[in-house]
């Protein structure tokens, strides 16, 4: 299927499968109607670069994640949905991947606007240049160069995107970013990443929403820590300011389990990412928790996502979020709960059992972000629960 009218079908069909899902602007539809992700994506089968799925174009031979991937398309669009770029707009993107989301924000900012994209592998920056030159999108600019620095021979810029995971927010970002510019972040703590649109207000940026998404990390922030507990098969990722000791949480899995259930259900399709949210929006515990097979095969309890479920961990003692069948209900027939292990484990499993009904009666909440600069003193604050990262303080509130 290599006929322009067939490849043009299949990028029409991804893109109302996306609409139907998830309303957008007409700018974003029309440019995700018009760019041909295909021709960013060379040797992938049309009907594979029209599915909505991530693509691996740079491989890491010193890790589990690729150096670059093209994001899922469902959320390519989901966050220009949240960047709101207009015709005009002059748009920072850090991490070019494929040239193929900067081909969509100039399609978005048209001709009188300006983009540009920042990558620091050469090859990927290569690749991105060449992909848009081949399909039109000479006017953008592509830098080799560490995204951490941003592009400041261009700026301010009055949109912002990153299409790569930060743990921090750097300096040269928020000095690039014009007053009451809008930048879209895929911003991690406590263990998750949310895509966090912000806006700048003198030396802060508040947030206005949070999306659930993945990204490959960017080089060079080192904010996370991994606790390696029953032989490595499993692991408690974690935040540097958190206080997980590995030998405490040695022998933990090993002693009995507690289970603690809540109100709360869900159906089979319902998301419950925002019970994690929810949670760190006032406790200092968050951390996400990893099982593998080995062991559930040994008897671990299964976590409600074995690979990334919230957990509360406090010395040698955790809880992490778990889920059962109720077939009694079935509109949302798993309910949800806690499972403890450890001195304190049933005390936790409480904590995030109340996390969880909180969540359960007001499942569409999400809190506000304010990112101060690193030295900015507590009672300059907005109230809420702070968190402090390298370069920035944030304060989160419903």
């Amino acid at each position: 299927m290599n006929s322009t009218s067939a490849i043009n079908s299949l990028r029409n069909q991804l893109v109302d499968e996306i609409v139907a899902a998830r309303p957008l602007p007409a700018a974003v539809e029309l440019a995700l109607r018009t760019v041909a992700r295909d021709k960013h994506l060379p040797g992938l089968d049309p009907e594979n670069a029209y599915t909505d799925e991530a693509v691996s174009i740079k491989d890491n031979p010193g890790g589990p994640l690729p150096l670059s991937l093209a994001s899922v398309p469902s959320i390519v669009a989901m966050m220009l949905k949240q960047l709101n770029a207009q015709p005009g707009d002059h748009v920072l993107e850090i991490g070019a991947g494929t040239g193929y989301n900067a081909a969509l924000l100039a399609e978005i900012v048209g001709e009188d606007g300006e983009v540009t994209t920042v990558d620091i592998e050469p090859d990927v920056a290569v690749h991105a240049r060449n992909a848009l030159n081949a399909t039109g999108y000479e006017r953008v600019t592509v830098i080799e160069r560490d995204g951490l620095k941003g592009a400041s021979e261009h700026a301010p810029y009055n949109r912002m995107i990153a299409t790569v995971g930060l743990w921090d927010i750097p300096y040269a970002w928020r000095e690039q970013l014009a007053d009451g510019g809008r930048g879209v972040v895929p911003f991690r703590w406590r263990g998750q990443t949310r895509s966090v649109a912000l806006t700048r207000h003198g030396d802060t940026l508040v947030s206005d929403g949070m999306e659930l998404c993945g990204f490959v990390p960017i080089i060079g922030q080192d904010g996370e820590r991994v606790a390696e507990l029953a032989d490595g098969t499993i692991r408690v990722h974690y935040d540097q300011d958190q206080a997980v000791v590995s030998d405490l949480l040695g022998a933990t899995f090993s002693g009995p389990l507690k289970e603690v259930w809540a109100d709360a259900r869900v159906g089979g399709q319902e998301p419950f990412d925002g019970i994690w949210l929810r949670a760190t929006v006032s406790d200092d515990t968050v951390c996400r928790l990893e099982v593998t097979k080995e062991a559930l095969d040994a008897g671990v309890r299964r976590p409600a996502i074995p690979v990334r479920s919230p957990a509360l961990v406090v010395g040698d003692s955790l809880a992490y979020l778990i889920l059962h069948r109720e077939d009694a209900h079935p509109d949302r027939p798993w309910r949800l709960g806690a499972a403890g292990y450890g001195p304190d484990g049933a005390d936790l499993a409480r904590r995030l059992v109340a996390y969880v009904d909180a969540w359960g009666a007001e499942r569409e909440a999400v809190p506000t972000m304010t990112i101060y600069l690193g030295g900015t003193a507590l009672d300059g604050l907005a109230e809420g629960h702070v968190i402090r990262k390298n370069t920035s303080v944030l304060v989160l509130a419903y």
